[in-house]
């Protein structure tokens, strides 16, 4: 018989920036840890876009505690200068290659233009804190059961979850989603981190990636198909009721809008929805599950119908939305990429959503480290009681 404690699954969701608020909630989850002396540990990790970054530091880490301090300093000292060029040599090329393309017409060859900014120095940034060996020795162990990267393929718009982990982990195939058990590389983590047209598609073999968000309807997924029991999931969009919903749209105003106001909507939309609507489909299928296991067992029967299985799932959200916490920091950013973004209509007043997956710098990210750890806080009951066997 299996006694072993139920593995548990971290799965962190996407969104630029916004990624500084899932290293605030683990900071705050491991000090719930420790203080009930707790000895926490996630078994299984998936990671998407600003997520796998943050899945791949922890999962090459062998102790929680000092996981999530390590992670929650490389946020905390963050420059947008590390993560993407702002000289301006860097932003004039790439906008005169998107005029050239789009005002000749191709007249003058195939198109080059696939992004606004370099993020070449984003791999620097990676080599320096992700040591994927230690992670694949954790592996070889058995201290980590599997972790996922996805993202999506240019070639064939299927989202791909590349994974490492125990050898009975198997590949699956979904529609138009793929379990792709491979050698993870910085190349995985910088394909799964490429927001469409922001940063530069990523070559893998013989194809072109970019963000998983593009095509990812179900984020909890991947870590079901690795082994997870429980899962504790973060996302970066402040949940909303259909009250609040109501309320926003009578009272909105907008005498215009501006690309920025279309791309931090549209960004929105691929990056930050599904997990609301996984983690629904999820509790549905618990109570559900739950049901079912009241009347089976007046009946005598044990376990649950067509393979289904119940699983534990917290999920913790922004208490702030972190798009108007963004509003503050236009100023902050280099000169040129203020001219590239006051392009884009982006300013202290319009653009939030946008600039907020772009803020990388201590201003901003240090407000989301401090919120997250206050939201994980806040819950901790919640925590201590997942990770409880």
């Amino acid at each position: 018989m299996d006694d072993r404690p139920p593995r548990i699954g971290l799965v962190l969701t996407g969104g630029g920036a916004r990624g500084a608020y899932q290293a605030g909630v683990l900071q705050g989850i491991a000090e719930i840890l420790d203080a009930a002396g707790i000895d926490g540990q996630f078994d299984v990790y998936s990671g998407v876009s600003a997520g796998a970054v943050n899945a791949s530091f922890l999962a090459s880490q062998p102790v929680l505690l000092d996981a999530a301090a390590g992670l929650y300093a490389m946020w905390r000292d963050l420059h947008v200068d590390q993560v993407f060029r702002t000289d301006t040599g860097a932003l004039a090329r790439l906008s005169a290659r998107w005029m050239i393309d789009l005002g000749l017409g191709g007249l003058i060859g195939a198109s080059n233009a696939t992004h606004l900014l370099d993020a070449s120095p984003l791999r620097t940034l990676l080599a320096k804190y992700i040591d994927l060996d230690k992670m694949r020795a954790r592996i070889a162990s058995g201290a980590l059961h599997g972790i996922s990267l996805s993202a999506t393929s240019y070639a064939t718009g299927a989202s791909i979850h590349f994974f490492e982990g125990a050898e009975d982990i198997k590949p699956w195939e979904r529609n138009q989603r793929l379990g792709v058990r491979t050698k993870l590389e910085i190349d995985h983590i910088l394909a799964s981190s490429a927001i469409p047209l922001v940063f530069p598609p990523v070559r893998i073999g013989e194809s072109y990636y970019g963000d998983a968000g593009l095509r990812q309807d179900t984020p909890l997924s991947p870590a079901l198909h690795l082994g997870a029991e429980r899962i504790l999931a973060i996302g970066i969009r402040h949940a909303s009721t259909g009250a609040n919903n109501r309320t926003l749209h009578e009272t909105a105003k907008m005498p215009h809008v501006t690309l920025a106001d279309i791309a931090g909507t549209v960004l929105n939309g691929i990056l930050l929805d599904a997990l609301e609507l996984d983690a629904e489909r999820m509790t549905r299928d618990n109570d559900m599950l739950a049901l079912f296991a009241t009347f089976a067992s007046e009946l005598g029967i044990q376990g649950y119908p067509l393979g289904l299985r119940h699983v534990p799932l917290v999920v913790i959200q922004p208490s702030q939305d972190l798009g108007r916490l963004a509003a503050d920091e236009f100023d902050r950013f280099p000169g040129a990429l203020r001219y590239l973004l006051r392009g884009l209509g982006t300013s202290k007043e319009k653009g939030w959503d946008l600039l907020s997956y772009l803020a990388f710098e201590p201003a901003y990210t240090g407000r989301l480290l401090e919120l997250g750890r206050a939201d994980a806080l806040a819950i901790a009951p919640a925590i201590r009681g997942l990770f409880r066997a």
